[in-house]
């Protein structure tokens, strides 16, 4: 299936999947390296690597944890220039009270957001299939 632009599409077919387990927000000291597998999401930054892991291996390696998360796909096939669908899910999380750390893939976004409301994400996320844009 072809990547889908539209608001409206992209709304109706969210299909948000909560991944077990916990997953860990670090910013690799120089020098420490991980094995490409280990590694759910990376930026670049000025300050150092900053990674998502799944927080056993954090813990395993002594690595700093800046934030312990949750994450969710929303599995909709998402395309890169769809304008105005971060927005949207970023605003129903913020008025569910709940922080979400946002990556984009080629295929979908992922919403990395704290532990203890990840079942209250899935359930604002899931909602937006069922409102307007």
């Amino acid at each position: 299936m072809p990547p889908i632009d539209t608001l409206d599409a992209l709304l109706r077919r969210v299909q948000p999947v909560l991944h077990p387990g916990r997953y860990a927000f670090v910013s690799l000291p120089d020098g420490h390296a991980l094995a490409p597998a280990q590694v759910v999401a990376s930026i670049r930054e000025p300050e150092g690597l900053s990674v998502v892991v799944p927080e056993q291996v954090a813990l395993t390696q002594g690595l700093p944890i800046a934030a312990s998360v949750a994450w969710i796909t929303l599995m909709v096939h998402s395309s890169l220039a769809a304008v105005g669908f971060t927005a949207v899910f970023a605003r129903a999380l913020a008025q569910a009270g709940i922080s979400g750390n946002v990556v984009a893939g080629v295929h979908h976004d992922h919403v990395f957001v704290p532990i203890d409301h990840a079942q209250r994400a899935l359930e604002a996320l899931h909602a937006l299939s069922n409102a307007p844009p």
